[in-house]
Order: structure tokens, then sequence, then C-alpha cells
């Protein structure tokens, strides 16, 4: 093992840093750390053909997988952008920082936190950032702690069709929207996430130049988000009539009435009705934009790993695809994210690793805070103390591994905080002030070995199976108040 792989780094108590290095016997060579390229895809859920979809077209995701490890059962920690993206950079959920919203920037909470992008640059990487990473928008802004260079995010209209632009109306915030899909016969680099492809190769291009100093490469891609844009022949790679449509159309029985979304996202778009039910043709249209714009990004995708290759870094490189949480597309009625169900909660995540496993698929269980040490353990480098996330790095080398026997999310709601506990069968969700407050408890249990589309909450039908799931919840600290200005 190398020196650098050896040292641990610490914060002192004056906000420096103390490196405490040993020295092992070893050639640093063979073991010098590794290149990071970390994909970051908005909105996107396991509609993907190595996660099982028949229907998705998405051949460069699917041959990542080929050189890696799927994770099936993969879950973010808050089903929405800016707290799940946290989550990622910090290796802390969002119930340990106290931020569950979009405006608040997480170092307001824990303005001494180490990201990823700053713990990998005290090992001599250089680190950058390209598209989305980080949520910016509604108040909140980027990280420059995180970034050897500043961040980059590209310039342009998010739509071109001349019927879009002139059927843009102001939501409720002052914005211009414009309809919630468009097909437009334009080349992949019109629209923003084939210009953030472009510059990731150029940024590669670079890296491969400068080979003494390892690179961690972060590229965010803004699709499948709202609206669901691409060019149109990725629309022409589906067949609307043959795409999968919600088996089950309305809200799990005996649920609390607040916890199901309203999906008021897809409402401030100006194609979308304010309030009742979607027009009919809508939701094939929705899921049509939603598979079209996925194949989008895969095609984005691919150019950033065949240049990958082509500069044969793929060998000295650990590649992570992740998606910041899953989608509603119609099922249970609802659309867009913000729940606690398995459709909100459920992310792909690919890792390949060139000492890992090749062309497997994994049932171990992980969440998005467990990505932040698996990368260090598998670049070559040791995590900091104090993450909320354990390194699956063992289950990377050997996909019968196993990393947590449940996963934990959360989503707030109505004045209360929804604590999730995801096991390989059931999902507990608690519902409570988080402190104080006189709402009560409700709770909500799906068993998914016989109920996978959750249609009915069981809780009150299996008071054992509640009761060792709290005890779980019982394991973690008290998550924290969502965390507010002083004065």
């Amino acid at each position: 093992m190398n020196v650098v792989s050896c040292r641990r780094i610490f914060r002192a108590p004056l906000g420096g840093w103390i490196a405490v290095i040993t020295l092992l016997v070893g050639t640093a060579g063979a073991d010098s750390p590794k290149n990071v390229l970390m994909i970051c895809v908005d909105d996107l859920k396991p509609n993907i053909g190595c996660f099982g979809d028949p229907v998705a077209v998405t051949p460069n995701i699917d041959a990542l997988a080929q050189r890696g490890v799927s994770f099936q059962s993969a879950y973010c920690n808050q089903a929405v952008c800016s707290p799940s993206r946290n989550s990622l950079m910090t290796g802390l959920r969002p119930q340990t920082i106290g931020v569950y919203d979009l405006s608040t920037h997480f170092r307001d909470a824990v303005p001494d936190v180490v990201t990823v992008g700053e713990h990998f640059q005290k090992f001599g990487y250089q680190v950058q950032g390209l598209g989305k990473i980080y949520h910016t928008g509604h108040g909140n802004h980027d990280d420059k702690q995180t970034w050897t260079v500043p961040s980059w995010r590209p310039k342009g209209s998010q739509y071109v069709h001349p019927d879009s632009l002139a059927n843009r109306v102001k939501d409720s915030r002052g914005r211009l929207r414009g309809p919630a899909t468009e097909a437009a016969d334009v080349p992949d680099d019109t629209y923003s996430d084939g210009k953030i492809a472009d510059e990731a190769v150029r940024r590669l291009q670079q890296s491969a130049s400068n080979s003494e100093q390892p690179f961690f490469l972060a590229v965010g891609f803004l699709k499948p988000h709202l609206p669901f844009i691409a060019p149109q022949k990725y629309w022409d790679l589906y067949d609307p009539q043959s795409l999968p449509m919600p088996e089950y159309r309305q809200a799990p029985q005996g649920a609390p009435d607040y916890a199901p979304t309203n999906w008021g996202e897809l409402r401030s778009y100006s194609d979308v009705p304010n309030e009742g039910p979607l027009p009919k043709a809508m939701p094939r249209d929705l899921i049509h934009g939603y598979y079209a714009a996925t194949s989008y990004i895969d095609a984005q995708i691919g150019k950033v790993l065949d240049e990958l290759n082509r500069l044969q870094l793929a060998d000295q490189t650990v590649v992570v695809l992740w998606g910041d949480h899953g989608w509603h597309l119609g099922d249970h009625d609802m659309w867009c994210k913000h729940t606690n169900y398995e459709q909100a909660a459920r992310i792909p995540v690919v890792v390949a690793s060139p000492e890992g496993a090749k062309g497997q698929a994994t049932q171990s269980l992980i969440e998005t805070v467990d990505i932040y040490p698996t990368l260090a353990e598998l670049a070559g480098i040791d995590a900091p103390l104090g993450l909320d996330g354990r390194s699956f790095a063992a289950v990377v080398r050997d996909p019968k591994q196993t990393t947590r026997p449940f996963i934990t999310h959360v989503y707030p709601r109505s004045g209360r905080l929804g604590r999730a506990i995801r096991t390989p069968r059931y999902r507990l969700v608690q519902w409570a002030a988080i402190k104080g407050g006189d709402q009560g408890v409700d709770l909500e249990l799906y068993d998914y070995q016989s109920d996978p589309l959750e249609t009915k909450n069981v809780a009150a039908e299996n008071p054992e199976v509640v009761q060792e799931l709290l005890e779980y919840l019982g394991r973690q600290s008290a998550p924290k108040q969502a965390w507010k200005p002083q004065g």
C-alpha cells in the first residue's frame, strides 16, 4: 500500500488540518489512487434495462453494468433534490444535518462538514463539478469548497420548439413554464445535457494530459427531470402504445391522508391543469417523455464513457452512476417525487471498479450516504470519521456480500417527519413531530413480499413486525429539527 492511501486527516479544533501519515512497506505504483468519475442524474428511477425494465432503451448504462455491479436495492435518503444531493456529497443523512428543504444550504446547518470533494482534494485530487451536482436555485447555491476549480454549468434555453416557446406562462414564483414535454428535431447538444457531455469529454482529455494527478470528476445531468424534453430521435425509440402504464392508481388503503404527494411540481407546467385529474391522453405522453429523456441521458453517458475508454483511463478509474431519487409515474395516482414510497425512494446505482466484480447484480441494501466512504475505499484512500455512510466496497468486489440489514430515509409532511426503515421485505414509516407537538404518531407498514405495489398499510395487523422495525429506528440518533436562521 502506498503512503497516500494510509493517510488519515482530522479537522483541528480551529478549523485547520492535521495529517497523520503511516509508512507501510509496499509498492506505490501498484496501489496508486484511482481516478473517480461520478455521474449524477436528476430524477432517474430504475426504469433501465439492467434494472429489469424490458422497455427502456438504455444501452450505455447497461454496458456500464456489464463492467461493474448494479445495486438493485439502493435508496435515496430523502426523495427531493437538495437533501438527497447533500447526503451524497457529505455522507450525512438529512436528519443528521437538519436540512429537509430546497432553499437551505447545508453549510448553514453544518458549517465544518468535509464534503467528498474536499476530502479527495486533501489527497491530491483535482476535483471538478459539471452540470447539476448540488441543487442550486430556490435560494440555494453551490459549494465552492468542494471544487478545485469553480463548478461549471451550461447556458441556454430549456425549450427550443416554437410551440413550446409560444405556450409559456408564469408560475407562482414568476418563472416562465412551458409544457411538460417537448420533442424537437435537433442535435443532442442543442439542450443542456448534450453540452454537459461535451464538456465532460473535454475535462477528461485535460485530465489525461496530466497523468501525475488523479482526478475526481462529478458530472451531473439534468434530465429526465421535468420538463420531459429530448430530441425527437429519442422519442422515436418508443411505441407509446407499448409503454407500461401504472397498475395501481389510488393511495394505499389505510395510509395517512397526508402521506401522498399532491404533485404540485407537475402542475406548474403550462399544459397541466392546476387541479383535478390529468387529461386522458396526458399520462401516456408523460410516460413517453420520461422514457425518451432517459434514453437521451443514456446517450450522453455513453459519450462520456466512450471517451474514458478511448483515453485508456477506464482501468484506472472508479465509475459510479447515481440517481438522486425516484419518481412517481402515475402509480397511486401520483406524479413527481416527494414521498416515502418505493417509487420515489428507490434509485439506480451502478459501480464499476477496476478491482470489482463484472456484470453482476446485487440485492445488498445501500443508501446514498454510503457512496462517499465507498468511493474513498475503492480509490485507495481513507474515509473521514463521523460519516453516516458505510462503505459497500466489499459488495463491489463480491456482490454476495451485504452492507446493511436495513436502510433509512425520511420525508417531512404536515408538521411531521416520516422516518422510514426499509428491509428486504418491509418498509415501516413512523410519522411524528421531531420534538414535542400534539399531532400524535401515525405508522405505515408495507409487505413487499405479498404486496409489491403498496396497496395496503398493514401496520395494525403486524404489531410484532412494527415493534421490531421501531427498535431499528430507536438505534439511530434523534433527528434534528429543520435548521432555521438565528434571531
